[in-house]
Order: C-alpha cells, then structure tokens, then sequence
C-alpha cells in the first residue's frame, strides 16, 4: 500500500490537549499496519509533530501491544493478513480499552466503513490520505480523549465523594436529618435504627414531634417554630426522645442534644416539588444526663438508704422555716438516734449493720408524710422536717407512731433484731427559728431520752439547754479532775451467801466535783467514755485498787479478791493484756485475786483478737465476769465460746423480787443455768433480807448491795464489816439506796 504525504501546517496537530502527569503534550500513538513502509512513514510524520509513537506489523502483534501499554490513539489498517483491522476493534471494544481508534485503509466500501464505525472507531481515513487532514484528525481525536478522561477522573471523583459523605452520614454517631418546611422527615440516617429502634420508612414523612417524648412535647413546638422563622446560624437544645424496642415495642425516654440550622436558598436548589427547611443533628446524651443525675444525686442523697443527705435537709428546712415565717405556722425538727445500733453493728458485722439501716430507713418512711423529709444525718442519726403541724401533740404523734413501728423485731439473714430509737423534737419558733438552732435543740432532747432510759420521745425546752452546758463543762472538769487526781476509788463488799464472810471487794469510781459535789458514775462515766477519757481513767482505777487491797492482803487478809469494771473502749485497746500485766507486776498482786467484768456487748462482735486476750488473761489466774446480765442479748453460745467464770445479776431483777414473779423467774433460770455450766454467780443491788434468803436459797454464791454497807472507802469497808465477821439472821446494815 501506498500514501500520498501532502505538506501541512505543524501547528495543527498541536492542538492537543492537555496532558496527565507522566504523559507526553501530544500524546501517545500506537501505528497498527502490515506495510512496514507506510508505517514507518507515519512514525516519522507524527514524531516530528511531537507524539511518542510506536508502530507494529499485523493484528496479533496489535493485539499483544494494547495489553501491555496505554495508548491515546491507535492508526489502524483493516486489511491485514493474520488478524485484520475488526477484530482489532473488536478485541479494544470487548476489553474496554481506554484508547480511540482511527482507521486508516484503502477500503473505501461503504460497509467496510460503516462496520469500521459501529465496531467503535472514532473515524476512518482513506489511503493516501492528506497529512493535514490525519493530523487534524488525530489532534481532534487525542483532544477529544482529554476531555472524555478529565470528565470520567470527576465523575468518579463526584462518586467517590458521594459515597463517602453517604458513609461519613450513614455512620454517624449522631442522628442527621433534614425537615421540609412542615416541619417532616424529608431524611434522616441510619442511627436512627440502632438509637432509637425506628427504621427510615418508619420516620420519613412524619413530623419530628412523633418521636418526641411527652413531657417535652410543649417545650419541642416551641423549639421548631422558633427554628423556622429564627436568623441565628445554629440552635442547640436538651430533649428527651422516645425510643422503641423492634422485639418488643415497649418505649422509654431516651435524652439527646438537638442542633439545628436553617437550610439557605442557595445551598439547595428545590426544582418546586420539595422544600428543604432545616438541617439537624440528634446526639444521644443519656449516659451524661444519667452521670450528671447520680453525681447530683450523691451530692444531696445518702447512697446506703438512698435518704436526702444533710445538705438537702439543711436545704428544705431553711424553706420550711421561711414559708413557716411568711403563714403563721409551726415546723417540727425531729433527731433521732438509734438504741444499741454500735453492739449490732459490732457483733453481726458491718455489712448487717447496713442493711439494718436500710430496714429502718423504709420503716421510718412508712409513718412520714409525703411532703415531709426524712434524712440520714450519719451514722445511725435520722432527722425529720414535718412542715406545717397544727401543734407540738402531732410531732409526739409522728414520734411515737415511729417508736411503734421499729418496735417490731427485724429479720435480715435469718437474724432476729430488736431495736429502740431516742427521738428529741424541736418545733418552730419556740425551740428556735433558724436551722443551726432547731437542729442543735432537737439533738440537746435526743440526749435527754437517751440519758434517761434511751426508746422513747421528749420536746425540747430550755432548760435542756443548761444541761448541754454542763455536760460539755462536765467534760473539761474531768480532764483537770484526772490530772488532780479527783476521783475517788470506793469499795462495796461481796459476801458469800454459804457462810456469810466477806468474799471481797468491787471498786467503784466515784467524783467529788468542786462545783456539782458528789456525782454519779451514770453521768459522768458516758462522758468519759465519749471522749475516750475512760482508758485512763481504768487505768488509775486498777493500780490504786490493787495497791489498797494488795496492802489488805499483807495485813491478815489474803484471800480478799478485788472485783473491777473495765470499759469496752480499753478492752479493745491492742495494749490492753500487757497494761494489765504491768499493773499486776508493778503491784504486785496475784493475778488469781482479781476479777475483771465486762460487758455482754463487747462479746457479741465475736472478734478473734478479743477472745484471744481473755484467754490470755485466764490462763495466768484471772477470772472474767459478765456484768449486767440479763439486761442485753444474753447468749449461751458466748458462754461457751469466751473463758466467762462468773455472771453478774442485775440489779433490776433483784429490786423486783418481791412483787414480780417474773422477774423472780428470770432470777431462777439465770441461777440455774449459771449452774449448770459451773460458773458462779453474783446477785447485785440485794437491799433486804429476804432477798438474800431468797438467792441463797437458789444457789446463789455471792451478793452484793446495801443490806451490806453503801460503797465506801476500803479502810470503812474492813471497819463496818471485819474479814470474816458473819452477817446475823435478819439483820441488815442497809441505810437505803441514797
């Protein structure tokens, strides 16, 4: 085959266009013919216009060459003799070749054109052809190639960028959605599945107000009109949203911050079937609204009753006081403190101490009003605001009907609990007309019950005041009265029942305050206690007895045993064996003359360490009592389980001997089981014959009380009663309980 190569103007077939990076400006070209002498021709004519140029002879080679390189253009003849021209075309069709094909032939048949052009050659150029118009052609064509590229790289570009913001939106922690100008679901993303339990059909169409919750329904109208009509850029706003479960359709409240901007004209274009108004976004906020909630809610509650705290009854009592003020009316304070809550919390452990707390707390709620405030003021401390009483007889009411409701025993684990409450009340404006003054005067009553027997009410008067005084001078006095040395050991005798001799001696401490005189171990013991004043005051109390009787066993008296009360808050003291041994060496007295009481309390909180201290104790001679017994939460198996030698009576039992027949039962039974473990027994507060003839009668081995002398001094004691000296039938030494 032949060309006839005509001149042409060289800047014709620059015209391509633009190039991609790695691209030559004019663009690759692949000659495709079997005539090595026109296809070297061609490479020549397009080399020097500037194209990257490769030629191959033949359609197979044709065919191998476009699945290894990228080319703009191919100039292809038809007529070849292994593979021809079409099914070139057909091979660049079916792979999809991103390449133009121009045929250059000496076919001129009409068909052969016309299948050239529906097999997807982009023109056909006769042999010879005009140089001019072949790079014409070709520019036009590479040109053309440009664009059609440029166009596809920002269609996909357009869809990759679609198809991310899809993902970006549909994968969104937030609801997103967008309202028409009705205020309805024009769209909204599929977290509104996994939040909310709806799916997009569900919503779309509805207005947004179908998913929101009740109580906001008022507050979210508001809200959505405000947001059409608003020009601010973005409004926020806290609701609660409706949720539903897709197996069961139950619905709850669900919290979410809504964001919303108006959607300008210009952002969307609406062709007038649709009118976009707002765009939003719903973010779940539950968790925070419930974090915010349990922090608030810990701040003015008590976590274990889940009662108001102190600050919150603090809070409404100071409303109280004010709406009391403004109406004319009366406000009562209650503070109320449970009886005997440390020896169950110490015996059955801290964890039933909770729960009895608990127990107590709905017990305590039950007899409330609705708009009155029960709180845990601490510990086991309760405080009751009753706003608005007609008088001071309904909080003695409510008081009492409290007293009745924990009256009955608890039952928590399998555990039967008793337990009292001392409730002092102080109602407004007559106990005070603040809050630090009503509360401060409920206390001052509380104490006074519990001073004066504890389970029971009282109201606060003024003169309760002049006791809170003296208990706190009564406090610093002691202190001094240690230092001075003001207390005073004094000593009651134990006589034995079988022979009437003097079995020994119980020391008692005693106080001659300068200002009060002679007080009684009931007032100012408690105190001491309280503020731990007791662990020195036992120790005094020890050596000094032990140096008085110890000088009595030297003088003619050696079997004298010497009988001593050591406080709970000293037996627990980790020091407390050894200050006992101390004592015992530093005095030299034998260790199998002394008998130590203590309490039942302290042995109810069946602790380890305790009991191995009163084994030590007794493994060197000391025997141990229990005192008061009878009047706590007497037990067999602390008996048992503690090296107890010796129960105490109390004196409440004996007193009543003569007029009440169960207290005489109670008398007996102790006597007998006292027996029958071989331990030996003590009645207390014996003031008349036939009381010790009565216990003498049961077995009883020791008595004590004022049929044998007031507690006295020890040299008294030995001077009225001589070691060994007989008490005569019926003849009592007693001069009263004064």
């Amino acid at each position: 085959m032949s060309a006839v190569l005509k001149p042409s103007n060289r800047n014709s077939a620059a015209e391509g266009s633009g190039k991609k990076p790695g691209e030559t400006r004019q663009g690759r070209i692949l000659v495709v013919d079997d005539d090595q002498r026109l296809a070297e021709s061609l490479h020549s004519l397009l080399s020097m216009r500037g194209y990257v140029v490769e030629m191959v002879f033949g359609g197979q080679a044709a065919i191998r060459k476009l699945g290894a390189t990228v080319y703009d253009v191919v100039l292809l003849d038809l007529v070849m003799p292994d593979v021809d021209g079409h099914q070139v075309l057909q091979h660049i069709h079916s792979a999809k070749l991103n390449t133009l094909a121009i045929v250059v032939s000496g076919e001129s048949a009409i068909d052969h054109v016309s299948q050239a052009l529906r097999q997807g050659a982009h023109d056909y150029i006769k042999k010879p052809y005009v140089a001019d118009e072949l790079l014409t052609t070709i520019s036009n064509a590479i040109r053309k190639k440009r664009l059609e590229d440029s166009h596809g790289e920002m269609q996909k570009r357009l869809t990759r960028s679609e198809r991310l913001h899809r993902f970006l939106v549909n994968n969104s922690p937030d609801i997103i959605f967008i309202l028409d100008h009705n205020g309805c679901f024009s769209f909204i993303n599929n977290k509104v599945e996994s939040l909310l339990g709806y799916t997009r059909s569900d919503l779309l169409g509805k207005p947004v107000t179908a998913i929101v919750d009740a109580e906001d329904q008022e507050k979210a109208r508001y809200f959505f009109e405000h947001a059409h009509t608003s020009n601010d850029s973005e409004r926020a706003i806290n609701m609660a949203l409706v949720s539903q479960s897709p197996n069961t359709g139950e619905s709850r409240r669900r919290h979410f911050e809504l964001t919303m901007s108006t959607i300008s004209d210009d952002v969307l274009e609406s062709d007038g079937s649709e009118r976009y108004e707002i765009y939003g976004t719903a973010r779940d906020i539950s968790d925070q609204i419930e974090a915010e909630e349990f922090i608030n809610f810990q701040a003015y509650h008590d976590i274990l009753t889940r009662l108001p705290n102190r600050a919150l009854f603090k809070d409404r009592l100071s409303v109280a006081i004010t709406q009391a003020h403004r109406n004319q009316e009366k406000l009562a304070v209650m503070f109320i403190d449970l009886d005997r809550f440390k020896v169950i919390n110490d015996s059955l452990g801290h964890t039933m101490g909770d729960r009895l707390l608990q127990s107590v707390s709905q017990r305590l709620l039950s007899c409330v009003r609705k708009g009155d405030t029960l709180s845990r003021f601490g510990g086991d401390e309760f405080t009751l605001l009753l706003p608005d009483i007609k008088n001071e007889s309904t909080a003695l009411q409510v008081a009492e009907k409290m007293l009745e409701s924990i009256k009955t025993p608890f039952d928590i684990a399998g555990h039967e609990i008793y337990i009292g409450a001392s409730i002092g009340i102080a109602v407004y404006p007559d106990a005070g007309d603040d809050i630090e003054a009503l509360i401060k005067n409920a206390d001052i009553a509380m104490y006074r019950i519990k001073s004066s027997g504890k389970n029971g009410s009282i109201l606060f008067n003024a003169e309760m005041n002049g006791s809170v005084t003296r208990r706190h001078s009564l406090e610093q006095d002691l202190r001094r009265a240690l230092q001075n040395n003001e207390l005073e050991i004094c000593y009651q005798p134990l006589v034995d029942t079988v022979n009437t001799n003097l079995y020994g001696v119980e020391a008692l401490i005693r106080w001659n305050h300068p200002r009060y005189g002679r007080l009684s171990p009931a007032e100012f013991i408690p105190i001491a206690e309280d503020s731990r004043l007791i662990v020195e005051i036992d120790r005094q109390t020890m050596r000094e007895a032990c140096l008085h009787v110890g000088a009595l066993h030297q003088k003619g008296h050696p079997g004298l045993r010497l009988s001593i009360n050591l406080s709970p808050v000293m037996v627990e003291r980790e020091d407390f064996v050894q200050q006992i041994f101390d004592t015992l060496e530093a005095t030299a007295f034998p260790p199998e003359n002394l008998q130590l009481e203590i309490t039942e309390g302290l042995l109810l909180n069946d602790r380890r360490d305790i009991v191995d201290k009163l084994l030590h104790l007794t493994q060197t001679g000391i025997t141990l009592a229990i005192d008061d017994f009878g009047t706590g939460f007497s037990s067999l198996s602390y008996l048992h389980k503690f090296p107890i030698k010796t129960l105490k009576i109390d004196r409440s039992f004996v007193q009543k001997l003569h007029h009440d027949a169960d207290d005489a039962c109670i008398v007996s039974a102790i006597v007998s089981m006292a027996q029958g473990l071989k331990m030996n027994i003590v009645a207390e507060g014996v003031e008349h014959m036939f009381q010790f003839n009565y216990l003498r009668s049961l077995g009883c081995n020791i008595v004590q009380g004022y049929l044998f002398g007031e507690a006295t001094s020890l040299n008294d004691v030995v001077i009225r009663y001589p070691y060994g000296k007989r008490l005569a039938a019926g003849e009592s030494q007693a001069n009263g309980p004064g």
